[in-house]
Order: structure tokens, then C-alpha cells, then sequence
């Protein structure tokens, strides 16, 4: 008789997911579009959210509720920094409350493994502040899920 299948540490999953505030205000969801895929322990969801999905399987919708330690982490007041405008390229679009991405010190590119993201939270003519937290750091998270395939 075969097993069940169900997501392991090595997995390939297809699944949708959804992610939001335990007061419903939604963060990011696939469910009104494409799935999404990802490979277990790549990164490309927080190592957390992976652990809810471990022995989940295909077909299964499950709604996990994590408090902030369990989620993000709380938020660390020391990856709150402000910034010298005049340290920061000329062409770098400065936008209170958007996401700019920075080349980490390894010299790694946004957008890749090697960048990071920092939320600017405020800005004044010599300084933006940056607030490197995860967006959900410090606050509890509901992640529903919804498995399609496991390869």
C-alpha cells in the first residue's frame, strides 16, 4: 500500500498560501492567481512558515496561527538605521514607507541572496531612516495554506 505524500524538508512544493495579520489585513496570498512553488529549505520562505508545512499533504488546506517569536522574530530595534543621504546613490528613489533594496556589505546584488530590504520610515534633507526588520517582525501571523503537488 503507498504512503500518503507529504511535504518534507527536501521537498518541491505547488501550493497556495496566504499570508495576513491576525486582524485580517492580508499581506501577500496566491489564492486569486497563479500557485506558487518553492523548494523546501531554499529560503524562499521563512524556515517558520516551512516547519507548518512538514507532513502537510496534496490537497490539504490548513490555517496555521504563529505568534511573533514563532513567526518573524520580534522587531530588533538595532536593525532600525538612519542614513546619511549624501551615503546613499544619487539615483536611488527615496519614497517614505516603500521597500528599497542595498548590495550587502559581501557585495551581494538586490534582489538576490546577498541583498537586502529595508522599509524607509522616514525622511528628512540629510537623513532616511531604515527599518531592516522583516515587515511582520513583532507581530503575531495567520498562514493558510493550500497544498497542490509535492515532487
Amino acid at each position: 500500500m503507498n504512503q500518503p505524500v507529504t511535504v518534507q524538508p527536501d521537498s518541491f512544493l505547488t501550493l497556495h498560501y496566504r499570508l495576513s495579520g491576525l486582524d485580517g489585513t492580508e499581506h501577500v496570498s496566491t489564492f486569486d492567481m497563479s500557485p506558487a512553488t518553492l523548494q523546501m529549505g531554499a529560503g524562499q520562505l521563512a524556515a517558520t512558515l516551512e516547519a507548518c508545512l512538514l507532513g502537510v499533504g496534496v490537497g490539504e488546506h490548513h490555517v496555521f496561527q504563529l505568534e511573533a517569536d514563532e513567526a518573524f522574530g520580534q522587531h530588533n530595534p538595532r536593525l532600525v538605521e538612519r542614513i546619511a543621504r549624501s551615503a546613499l546613490p544619487p539615483e536611488m528613489e527615496l519614497k517614505v514607507n516603500s521597500l528599497i533594496e542595498f548590495s550587502a556589505p559581501d557585495g551581494g546584488l538586490p534582489g538576490t541572496a546577498g541583498g537586502v530590504a529595508g522599509l524607509l520610515r522616514e525622511l528628512n534633507d540629510t537623513t532616511a531612516v531604515f527599518d531592516f526588520n522583516h515587515p511582520l517582525a513583532g507581530q503575531p501571523v495567520r498562514f493558510e495554506v493550500k497544498i497542490i503537488g509535492i515532487l
